[in-house]
């Protein structure tokens, strides 16, 4: 690892775990499961609650930048206490309607950008003559 990394490391908390995250999950943390981007889950060791939050803690330890996008529906709901049950303990198959998760692309050229928003390719639509504006004194 160079200068720049560990540097990166103690530093940063979105370009991956920190040392002290990866402490911490050494010390206290227990695999639970990874998603398919490569992302790694881990719950308190004992199902120990954690009195500053009422419930077990729960994390994630991100492949690449650290995005709640880049989790998908089953992990997220599992993070956040919807469910008890990690994916990783259950035999979910995702129905034929779902879509797969896919990550936030606001602030890329992949963004959406609706028909008539500033930053999009098309001109804005015309006016429909029903908007008439406030003038002073009327």
């Amino acid at each position: 690892m160079t200068f720049k990394e560990h540097l990166i490391r103690v530093l940063t908390w979105w370009n991956g775990t920190t040392y002290g995250t990866q402490f911490y999950t050494w010390r206290h943390g227990r695999f639970v499961g990874e998603d398919e981007f490569g992302n790694k889950y881990y719950r308190a060791q004992g199902h120990v609650i954690d009195t500053s939050m009422g419930s077990e803690r729960r994390w994630v330890i991100y492949a690449g930048e650290a995005d709640l996008s880049n989790v998908p529906p089953g992990w997220r709901g599992w993070l956040t206490h919807t469910t008890d049950v990690p994916p990783s303990e259950e035999s979910y198959v995702p129905r034929p309607w779902e879509k797969p998760a896919l990550p936030n692309m606001t602030g890329t050229s992949q963004a959406y950008r609706p028909r008539g928003s500033i930053a999009g390719p098309n001109q804005r639509p015309a006016a429909t003559g029903d908007y008439i504006p406030w003038t002073p004194g009327e």
